[in-house]
C-alpha cells in the first residue's frame, strides 16, 4: 500500500522533472521510473522474505510449520518493541531503497546534474505544492 503511494509520486515526480528539463519521451521516462520502483520493491520484499524465512526456518523447520501452521509461524519475531522495529524496516524499507535508487536514475538521466543530495530530491517540494495547488479552488 505504502509502496504504491510512491510509486505515485515517482512517476508524478519524474513526469515534472522531464518536463522541465526537456527531454524527449516523458511518458517513456515515466514508465521507466514507476515500472521500475515497482521492480525494485518486488525484488527487495522477496530479498526481505528470504531472509526471514532462513531465520525461521532454523527455529524448527517443517515441524514448526506442520505443528502451528504456515500463518502464524512468524508471529513470534513481531512481538514487543523489537517486532515493531522489525516490522517497520519490513514494510518501510524496500520503499526507501528503490526510491533512492530511482532518485538517482532521475538525476543521472534525465536532470543530468552533478550528484549532490539537493539534485538527487529535487523537485520534490515543487510537486508537493503542485499536487496542493491542484486541491484549491479557481477563484
Amino acid at each position: 500500500m505504502i509502496s504504491g503511494m510512491v510509486m505515485i509520486f515517482v512517476a508524478l515526480w519524474f513526469y515534472q522533472s522531464a518536463m522541465k528539463a526537456k527531454v524527449s519521451n516523458v511518458l517513456m521516462w515515466v514508465a521507466i521510473g514507476a515500472i521500475g520502483f515497482f521492480a525494485l520493491v518486488w525484488v527487495l520484499q522477496s530479498f526481505n522474505i528470504y531472509i526471514l524465512e532462513s531465520f525461521r526456518a532454523s527455529e524448527g523447520g517443517a515441524n514448526y510449520e506442520a505443528d502451528q501452521g504456515a500463518d502464524r509461524k512468524n508471529a513470534g519475531d513481531f512481538l514487543g518493541f523489537a517486532g515493531y522495529l522489525k516490522s517497520l524496516y519490513e514494510e518501510l524499507s524496500p520503499s526507501i531503497f528503490a526510491f533512492l535508487a530511482i532518485a538517482f536514475v532521475r538525476l543521472k538521466f534525465i536532470t543530468k546534474e552533478s550528484f549532490s543530495v539537493a539534485n538527487l530530491f529535487g523537485g520534490l517540494k515543487d510537486m508537493f505544492q503542485s499536487i496542493k495547488q491542484s486541491f484549491k479552488s479557481p477563484e
